[in-house]
């Protein structure tokens, strides 16, 4: 049989976290719950940001956008994951899996790269304080976001295509709750040499040189907070990075774990563990972290309720 006739007849198996069936309504119960609340929360945060003239900052901008990106992000992999623990059903179609494994890596990667701006935009606001509005003016950050989502929509295409070219087997199973892109090349039928390589160069490119700049950025801002006579100073500089901080940590500390078990034969029980971490964990606990430890989050969420409080006995 052609390579081509291969690939477009392919129907791939997601196998899921588990093969118990007595697990499966547990699964559903977590992930459907944990969806509800990502999306919710993170959809309080846009709403909040929206109706709140005092949070249209660049800050609160950038933060307005990664909610709307975990929510984006949640949703690529675990509603089909319900899907299928509810029809008792592993099926996915070869194009459903390119979509799936198409956004998954705008989103993935997009969550980076806002990370990165939001800890540029810390950087300026205690490094700088002075000229921040002036450095962090709407045009710049249009620029950034614009810069964001072309190199996403950029990368996360040319892995598509090139994944395209790769032939794979009928009923190809992955060992895994979505279709992610290193799982499923180790499966395919032919050669996927090129696609490693530049899955390789463009995970380093876009994971490393983030993570490095945000690190050089935060030690620059440490520095710049020790230098503060009074611990109240201190204390307010902390506290509006020490949220961020969280976010990155949990972000690129489970990432981490998934992309180290890249070169692995088959995928151990710590990288699924990892990947819920990275895909599902994460973009929950964002609205939370920013929410519980930002007085001007809480306050705007408060006023955001009140407000539908009186619409709905109006």
């Amino acid at each position: 049989m052609e390579p081509r006739n291969q690939t477009a007849m392919s129907t791939f198996l997601l196998l899921g976290l588990s093969q118990d069936a007595a697990l499966q309504p547990l699964l559903f119960g977590l992930f459907l719950s944990t969806d509800v609340v990502c999306v919710l929360g993170n959809l309080l945060i846009v709403l909040a940001i929206t109706f709140d003239a005092h949070l249209h900052t660049p800050m609160y901008f950038f933060l307005s956008n990664l909610s709307l990106n975990d929510i984006c992000f949640i949703s690529t992999t675990v509603p089909k994951m319900l899907v299928n623990i509810q029809t008792q059903s592993k099926a996915i179609s070869y194009e459903g899996c390119l979509a799936q494994m198409y956004c998954f890596l705008i989103f993935s990667s997009l969550e980076s790269m806002l990370l990165t701006v939001m800890a540029y935009d810390r950087f300026v606001a205690i490094c700088h304080p002075l000229h921040y509005m002036v450095i962090m003016n709407p045009r710049l950050c249009g620029l950034l976001l614009q810069f964001c989502w072309s190199t996403c929509l950029g990368q996360s295409s040319l892995q598509v295509l090139l994944a395209l070219r790769v032939s794979f087997c009928r009923e190809t199973k992955i060992p895994h709750f979505f279709c992610e892109l290193a799982q499923t090349l180790k499966l395919a039928c032919s050669d996927p040499m090129i696609n490693t390589i530049v899955q390789y160069f463009l995970t380093a490119l876009l994971g490393i040189i983030p993570l490095s700049a945000i690190l050089f950025s935060y030690s620059r801002i440490i520095s710049s907070i020790l230098s503060i006579s009074s611990a109240a100073g201190k204390y307010k500089a902390f506290s509006t990075c020490g949220s961020h901080l969280s976010v990155v940590s949990l972000f690129y500390g489970a990432g981490l774990g998934v992309y180290l078990s890249f070169g692995m034969v088959r995928p151990s029980k710590m990288s699924s563990v990892c990947s819920v971490m990275y895909t599902v964990v994460s973009p929950t606990l964002n609205p939370f972290i920013y929410s519980l430890r930002n007085k001007d989050m809480k306050g705007a969420l408060r006023k955001l309720l009140q407000q539908s409080r009186l619409l709905s006995v109006r």
